[in-house]
């Protein structure tokens, strides 16, 4: 039995900065989500429940609030925006959801045919993570393969080690290549994934996107036809969303730096005064 499943969607650098401090705010009141039964991690998600796996949510809080210099973010932000660009052109061209994914493959490999980029960034995903063994709890990364446009969900058992699961998750530009196979970001499928905790008793997703989505919403991947979807197949379901004022951490400067500890302080702010009325539901 599942009784409760934590699903921690994509959204980029401020997004795993924001969870790290829903998940603090909400120990921070006395509910510890991170006991789940079952995790649902997807791009920036997959680095979430990695670190908060291995390391109390209080300590990555608190290492979230280090400063970063602006010119840094500019940086990330200027090639985020380019990377939003060229995938908007590919979804606008899309005749589905499937359709898009395959091209968006296809483009990601031609971005890295030789699969030089894989190196260098998995050793970057290495460094985010604070344990490389998957947890003994039920963990699910989820991918895209570049070559077929196939959902992907790794766990302990698919013979991948989790630093490459999530590098792959997180692989919003290029295709990651692990071995002879390729793949690309998870929110290719659906930036929070939440419909892969059916079964769960009991539901709660971090969406720092807050649901929206970048495709047609006749494809249906957006949060709320996931969680109609949960609910329909028995689950209870509770999101949690950035509040008035964060917009300008959503996007291109999802992927500024210099925005973390803002980020990390208005999901403190959140999941402590969320904590209580999710107490009672969650356990």
């Amino acid at each position: 039995m599942t009784r409760t499943a934590l699903v921690l969607a994509g959204g980029g650098s401020t997004g795993n900065a924001w969870m790290i401090g829903v998940a603090a705010g909400l120990l921070h009141g006395g509910l510890d989500v991170t006991d789940s039964d079952l995790v649902i991690g997807t791009s920036a998600g997959a680095t979430s429940a990695a670190q908060l796996a291995a390391v109390p949510p209080a300590e990555l809080y608190e290492a979230s609030l280090a400063p970063v210099p602006a010119r840094v973010g500019l940086v990330h932000t200027q090639a985020a925006a380019d990377n939003m660009a060229r995938t908007a052109a590919i979804i606008a061209e899309a005749a589905d959801a499937a359709d898009m994914r395959r091209r968006m493959g296809a483009a990601a490999i031609a971005l890295d045919p030789d699969g030089e980029k894989s190196r260098h960034w998995r050793g970057i995903v290495s460094r985010r993570l604070p344990e490389t063994e998957w947890p003994e709890r039920r963990f699910r990364i989820t991918a895209v393969d570049a070559r077929t446009g196939e959902p992907v969900v790794f766990d302990r058992d698919s013979g991948v080690d989790l630093v490459d699961a999530v590098a792959a998750s997180c692989s919003s530009g290029f295709a990651y290549a692990i071995g002879d196979e390729r793949y690309i970001d998870g929110g290719y499928r659906r930036n929070e994934n939440a419909d892969l905790a059916g079964g769960a008793d009991r539901v709660l997703v971090m969406s720092p996107f807050g649901g929206r989505t970048r495709h047609p919403l006749a494809w249906e991947t957006d949060l709320a036809t996931q969680v109609a979807e949960l609910r329909a197949s028995g689950s209870t379901v509770e999101t949690v969303v950035p509040g008035d004022g964060t917009e300008r951490m959503l996007g291109a400067t999802a992927m500024d730096l210099s925005l973390r500890a803002e980020a990390a302080r208005a999901g403190f702010d959140q999941g402590r005064v969320l904590a209580e009325s999710l107490a009672e539901w969650w356990r």
